[in-house]
């Protein structure tokens, strides 16, 4: 805690503060920590307690994240409230976990958007990995009813979802486009140079140029 303490930059902290990430630690020499602690399952835990939001994206690089229980992974996300934070668990350790389709499943309608936020990231995951199962008509319906007003890191998941059920299912393309257009969600979301943007109609055609260039 006194070595990441030490790590703490004003600017670092004022740039990802802007992202609502209430910390101040460069990740790249969080990255450097965690590759000379490697794999550390019981610190992790031990991290994780602080409830502090960079010993916290530590406790992720060095845990374990086959170790952990559904129950386990449950409250750990509840407890998650931080975009950076809640980001790595379901990334880095959720997705690694035998309990994921379960906890999609689970989390995918609760009531707090950030759960439910996850459970989409799950399904988009799943959209593009492992789509035999899923109703992708069906979660074109739920956007197409939700995402609109939804609040802002569940809004952001279901867009995710759109475009890349637009990008991987030929047949839904013309429809995920359609719903994106009509929305406009993100539309006119800041995008740097040389970034896609996260309006899902141009994401969904660049991406796919991208694939047919190859």
């Amino acid at each position: 805690m006194a070595e990441l303490a030490a790590l703490e930059d004003p600017k670092a902290r004022e740039v990802n503060e802007r992202h609502g990430d209430d910390h101040g630690v460069n990740l790249g020499k969080l990255r450097v920590i965690a590759k000379r602690l490697k794999t550390q399952q019981e610190l992790a835990l031990e991290l994780w307690d602080t409830g502090d939001t960079a010993a916290r994206l530590l406790a992720i690089l060095i845990c374990r994240p086959k170790a952990f229980g559904r129950e386990e992974l449950d409250a750990m996300l509840r407890q998650a409230r931080i975009p950076k934070v809640n980001d790595w668990l379901v990334n880095y350790v959720v997705k690694k976990n035998q309990h994921a389709e379960e906890l999609r499943l689970a989390w995918f309608a609760d009531s707090d958007p950030v759960v439910a936020s996850a459970g989409w990231a799950l399904t988009t995951e799943r959209v593009a990995k492992k789509p035999e199962g899923l109703e992708l008509s069906g979660l074109l319906d739920v956007i197409e009813a939700e995402m609109k007003d939804a609040p802002d890191r569940l809004q952001w998941a279901m867009n995710h979802c759109l475009a890349q059920i637009g990008i991987e299912n030929v047949k839904l393309r013309a429809r995920a486009i359609n719903i994106g257009e009509r929305l406009e969600v993100l539309k006119d979301y800041p995008t740097p140079p040389n970034c896609t943007s996260p309006f899902a109609p141009i994401w969904i055609n660049e991406i796919v140029r991208r694939q047919h260039d190859k």
